[in-house]
C-alpha cells in the first residue's frame, strides 16, 4: 500500500526569497507553522508528502518552486482545471492519500479540489494534528 499525506500551501512564505528568481523545495519555501508542523510530522513519521500550492498544483519534497503571491480566491476556473489534471497524475500511484487541514484556514477551493478530483475515493481528510508523531484520521 502506498500513502502519501498532504496539505495545501500558505501565504506566509521565506520573506528572503521575495523578489529573487530563485526556486526552492518546499520545506523552505513555506513558512507558516501548520506547514512546519506537518513537514515535522511527516519527516519523523518517515511517510511519503507533498503541498498543494495554488500556483504550481503539487510540490513534492525536492521539488522547487519560487516564490508567489497567489491566494486561493484568486484562481480561475482554468487554473483550477489544471490544478485538478496536475492533482490527478501525480497522485495517481498513491493508494491512500491523507489530506491534513485545519478548520479555520480550509478554503473552498480545496473543497473543491477534493470533492472534483479523479481520486476523491481515495482522501482521506485529516484536521487535527496531536503531535508530530501522531495524526487523528477523519
Amino acid at each position: 500500500m502506498k500513502d502519501i499525506f498532504i496539505t495545501y500551501c500558505s501565504a506566509k512564505k521565506d520573506e528572503s526569497l521575495r523578489g529573487t528568481n530563485v526556486k526552492t523545495t518546499p520545506d523552505r519555501l513555506y513558512a507558516s507553522s501548520r506547514i512546519r508542523r506537518f513537514i515535522d510530522a511527516c519527516r519523523e513519521r518517515k511517510v511519503a508528502w507533498a503541498i498543494f500550492s495554488d500556483k504550481y498544483g503539487i510540490l513534492f519534497p525536492t521539488s522547487k518552486a519560487g516564490w508567489y503571491d497567489k491566494a486561493p480566491e484568486s484562481v480561475t476556473e482554468e487554473e483550477f482545471e489544471r490544478l485538478v489534471r496536475d492533482f490527478d497524475q501525480k497522485l495517481r500511484a498513491y493508494d491512500e492519500i491523507y489530506f491534513y487541514y485545519e478548520r479555520e484556514s480550509f478554503h473552498e477551493l480545496y473543497r473543491r479540489l477534493l470533492a472534483r478530483t479523479a481520486l476523491s475515493g481515495r482522501i482521506k481528510t485529516i484536521e487535527y494534528m496531536e503531535d508530530a508523531a501522531g495524526w487523528q484520521v477523519k
